[in-house]
């Protein structure tokens, strides 16, 4: 009679916990994984984990259930371990989470490093953060630049964000926009995606990164890895940059995995300087001393361009931001609210009266959001909720600051204004040197 395998569930949102799932149960004998669970990202409980995603062990696939059934599923499939597999939650949240598991009789498990990272045979280069909006992805944008300059044949890897068809996403590769539309990417995805594309980069993305790296390996002499919410990288870097954010001083500490992150970090970017205060930065930079002291620390701005900023001169200004940043990143505004109050906008339209559908339902899960609207586009039915909330509302001007033209996505009636936002390294050290001394 064969020993009982270990019954495990992965909580996930659809990123982290399928990699988890990949590279450490897929073909583990010792362990049986009876279910996945999900939270953060609408629909996607209710679907399976795919059986040409899963291996030979997982026949019928595996099922993805509401995190909310988590301790029925214990008690009903007598789970022995809950694997903890997404990011950008408070400690507070993981360990209530972890008493949950435990109450339920279950061992509560989190993932280290050392089980999770895939070795490649090219250089890599990881960009990270303690949260979601501190920075990262124009920091990828940056260091990419560098490296270019360098003439060195970069590709970027972006974070899991698989929403549609799993099997289908096994491994994405982007190099022009009609891809974005072969794959029917969503907001969320064209917002990582197509400000690498327009720097002529190669980007993967995907579910099993295990393919998605040997393929990245055989077309790049550096493989940039650009990290998702504040997620560990999947791949072992050689170069770990990680941003933290002033104007959410302290957060660094009290995230998972950003705190883990920063105990990584060979350099920590302190972002933002040009508009947080300096008791912020402080702090900030006291905390990486106090878990890091041997990272290189340097700071940035965030400099803003705005394409048209007399459209905005008292005008009743509509503005849109990056979603994540504003739901699960917690942040009340971002850089088109401090475009619209530098150049003289009349007002700040509140978007709530206008909301319909899921647009309506994020304002009521994420109440700090205020007179800004979030670019949520997970799905179809959601960016034309949020295509209505937007032509609904009174207002002068659209004045949007996400990382892509919303207007190639939406049709939107108001007149539209677009704010873009980089990153400006001040001082010394100085990523330039540290890249050509290392590659």
């Amino acid at each position: 009679m064969s020993e009982r395998r270990i019954r495990v569930v992965i909580m996930g949102a659809a990123g982290r916990d399928f990699h988890n799932f990949n590279v450490y149960f897929r073909d583990n004998p010792t362990y049986e994984v009876v279910a996945f669970t999900a939270t953060q990202i609408p629909n996607i409980e209710g679907r399976r984990y795919p059986p040409e995603l899963a291996g030979k062990l997982y026949p019928d696939g595996i099922p993805v259930y509401p995190e909310a059934e988590l301790a029925t599923l214990i008690r009903e499939r007598e789970v022995d371990q809950v694997m903890f597999s997404y990011s950008d939650v408070p400690h507070e949240y993981v360990m209530h989470r972890g008493s949950l598991v435990v109450a339920a009789g279950a061992d509560f498990r989190l993932m280290g490093s050392r089980a999770t990272m895939l070795q490649s045979s090219k250089p890599v280069i990881a960009v990270c953060a303690v949260r979601t909006g501190c920075g990262k992805s124009q920091t990828t944008r940056y260091v990419s630049d560098l490296l270019q300059e360098m003439g060195k044949k970069v590709v970027v890897v972006r974070h899991p964000m698989p929403y549609g068809d799993l099997a289908a996403q096994r491994v994405q590769r982007f190099a022009s926009y009609a891809d974005l539309d072969r794959y029917k990417c969503t907001i969320e995805e064209r917002e990582e995606y197509e400000p690498h594309l327009d720097r002529g980069l190669v980007v993967y993305a995907g579910v099993d990164y295990e393919q998605i790296l040997r393929q990245a390996e055989a077309e790049a002499d550096i493989i940039l890895w650009d990290g998702g919410n504040n997620d560990l990288p999947f791949f072992r870097p050689d170069l770990h940059i990680v941003v933290a954010d002033p104007l959410r001083a302290g957060h660094e500490l009290r995230y998972h995995p950003g705190e883990a992150n920063l105990r990584l970090a060979d350099v920590v970017i302190i972002n933002k300087v040009d508009t947080a205060g300096p008791e912020g930065i402080a702090t900030v930079r006291e905390n990486i001393y106090a878990v890091n002291p041997q990272a290189t620390v340097i700071e940035a701005a965030s400099p803003i361009f705005v394409d048209d900023p007399d459209a905005i001169r008292g005008k009743r200004v509509l503005v849109v931001e990056d979603g994540p940043t504003l739901t699960h990143g917690e942040m009340p505004y971002g850089a088109g609210v401090v475009a619209a109050r530098r150049f003289g906008a009349a007002e700040l339209v509140d978007p709530r009266p206008y909301a319909v559908g899921s647009i309506a339902a994020t304002f009521q899960k994420y109440p700090h959001i205020g007179h800004l609207l979030p670019a949520m586009g997970y799905g179809d039915e959601q960016v034309r909720e949020l295509e209505e909330t937007i032509n609904t509302a009174e207002c002068d001007l659209v004045l949007t600051a996400t990382p892509i033209d919303l207007r190639r996505v939406l049709d939107v009636r108001h007149p539209m204004d677009r704010v873009r936002y980089e990153l400006q390294v001040i001082g010394q050290p100085n990523l330039a040197d540290i890249l050509a001394e290392k590659f």
